[in-house]
């Protein structure tokens, strides 16, 4: 087959493993020959919930001629400073970014959820397990089972009746909530700096002391 470059995004590493592995288990288990190269790529393209490399290119390019991705609102910067409610919600988050409380009142619940939507890729089937999983990385107090729930009464989140598969929704964030978000992933981007120096500042301490202890020469 002809060369092409082809971009995609894997938004849970840990998912797609999991998925590609379980596919070439399935094919092993069956007695089948390792997969060749056009038949691994369509198990990458189904690890990542397309239905296979056709489909994974499809929506690539579909993506590459957009004017403006779909998350480019988010990352615009904000039309106004924080509302109070958007304060509120940026202080249920920690510096990793994981939500650590659920908030009390509902509009800032609202925001919070826009947060967590961004952790999911609207191109991509999800099974309850995945959804699960990608919320208990973003949760602190371990409520994940709340999180899906209200994903899917904010409408920001569809799922099947028997719960199999779950959907990202196309929504629009408000000035609001783009501008918790754009605060949410600064606030997140300048503490991961301060973790760094924060490690590195008791080695350079010891150094310090053992110096401090030499005798003069």
């Amino acid at each position: 087959m002809p060369r092409s470059p082809l971009s995609f995004v894997v938004p849970d590493a840990s998912a797609f493993a999991k998925a590609l592995g379980q596919s070439l288990k399935t094919r092993h288990a069956a007695g089948e020959p390792p997969p060749g190269h056009v038949e691994l790529l369509n198990h990458v393209a189904r690890a990542l919930g397309h239905r296979n490399l056709q489909a994974l290119q499809a929506a690539a390019l579909r993506s590459d001629t957009l004017p403006t991705p779909p998350l480019a609102l988010e990352d615009r910067p904000p039309p106004t400073a924080l509302t109070d409610n958007a304060r509120k919600a940026l202080g249920q988050f920690d510096s990793r970014g994981r939500l650590v409380r659920w908030p009390v009142k509902y509009s800032v619940q609202t925001l919070a959820m826009w947060v967590l939507w961004t952790l999911f890729d609207g191109r991509r089937v999800y099974t309850e397990a995945e959804v699960n999983q990608i919320l208990k990385a973003a949760n602190a107090f371990g409520d994940h089972a709340t999180l899906r729930r209200e994903l899917i009464n904010h409408r920001l989140m569809s799922r099947k009746s028997d719960c199999s598969e779950y959907r990202k929704l196309p929504a629009r964030p408000d000035p609001e909530a783009r501008a918790l978000l754009q605060a949410w992933r600064l606030q997140r981007r300048t503490s991961t700096g301060v973790r760094v120096e924060r490690d590195d500042s008791p080695r350079k301490r010891s150094a310090a002391r053992q110096a401090a202890q030499l005798p003069a020469s």
